[in-house]
């Protein structure tokens, strides 16, 4: 008969304040899509560290015939800087920064700009003499590229010490600060769910008193009568985060998986398993909105 009774009070209370609750879910669902897409870019940026940094190489590039870098005034590296250069990289010094070495000549770096650029008019007419070789080196911990960079650049024989992370990092920058944007945006956001959830919670309070006053009169305990209320506020915040967790299903599946993995394949992408991920998160923050705002109203419009 009590369940019956707050189910009944609390439909009363969503049916009177239909617009406000409609506001409630609508803005809820905004501010944890947000909230959601943070997470998301998260997820992609520590995926993406995950398989990157582990494949990041040292590139040593030696000095080809036609250099004008001042480590090349000698002309093309001799044999005796590349053995040089070799030897310290397989030496004590350096092996608990170096995983693995390999040598490409300028006949193999060649063949590799053919397999590549071959098709293109304005690669016929390169040589191989105008290759350059170099060393690829495979690092034990990616984060610590600058001990191996710093060891060879300036030294007579290399034109350049060239790290990957140059180009991952940019990417990886760009995702960091769309993370803080939807995080801030997601914040201000929140905070209109809460003001708007305690004002919605305030006016079906308000609109109720006379009911309230005589429960209280017959001696009901504060949680019975707060609890329709409470329920009112769990429900509208509960289907606004139904609908964020599907805007980003959708989002990432058709959006992610079908669009952006299809134009730029070269990029391991989250896919919708990572919405299941964060989807209890969201469902968390969304009842925690409702009892935030809950307390805040309900403890002057409703205390004993």
């Amino acid at each position: 008969m009590r369940l019956q009774f707050i189910l009944s009070e609390m439909l009363l209370g969503l049916r009177r304040n239909m617009s406000m609750a409609v506001s409630v879910i609508l803005v809820t669902f905004v501010s944890l899509t947000f909230v959601g897409a943070a997470g998301l870019l998260q997820l992609q940026i520590n995926q993406l560290k995950d398989e990157w940094y582990d494949k990041v190489e040292v590139s040593i590039f030696l000095c080809p015939a036609d250099s004008e870098a001042a480590t090349c005034a000698g002309g093309e590296a001799s044999q005796d800087q590349i053995d040089a250069i070799g030897a310290e990289l397989e030496s004590d010094a350096l092996a608990p920064y170096v995983e693995k070495v390999y040598f490409e000549s300028k006949e193999q770096a060649f063949e590799s700009f053919q397999n590549r650029f071959g098709d293109e008019w304005w690669a016929q007419s390169v040589t191989v003499d105008q290759m350059q070789a170099s060393y690829r080196v495979a690092l034990v911990d990616p984060e610590q590229y600058q001990v191996v960079s710093e060891y060879f650049t300036g030294r007579q024989g290399v034109e350049e010490v060239r790290d990957q992370r140059e180009v991952i990092e940019p990417l990886i920058l760009v995702l960091n600060r769309a993370t803080l944007m939807a995080a801030a945006l997601a914040a201000v956001m929140l905070l209109a769910a809460v003001l708007l959830i305690t004002t919605t919670i305030r006016l079906s309070a308000m609109s109720r008193r006379r009911e309230t006053g005589i429960m209280r009169l017959v001696g009901a305990s504060n949680l019975f009568i707060q609890l329709p209320f409470m329920l009112e506020g769990a429900i509208a915040a509960t289907l606004g985060a139904g609908l964020a967790i599907a805007g980003l299903w959708f989002g990432v599946r058709y959006l992610v998986e079908d669009w952006l993995a299809g134009s730029v394949s070269f990029i391991r992408y989250i896919g919708t398993d990572a919405v299941w991920t964060i989807a209890p998160i969201l469902l968390v923050i969304a009842i925690g909105l409702a009892a935030v705002s809950s307390l805040v109203s309900l403890s002057r419009y409703t205390k004993v």
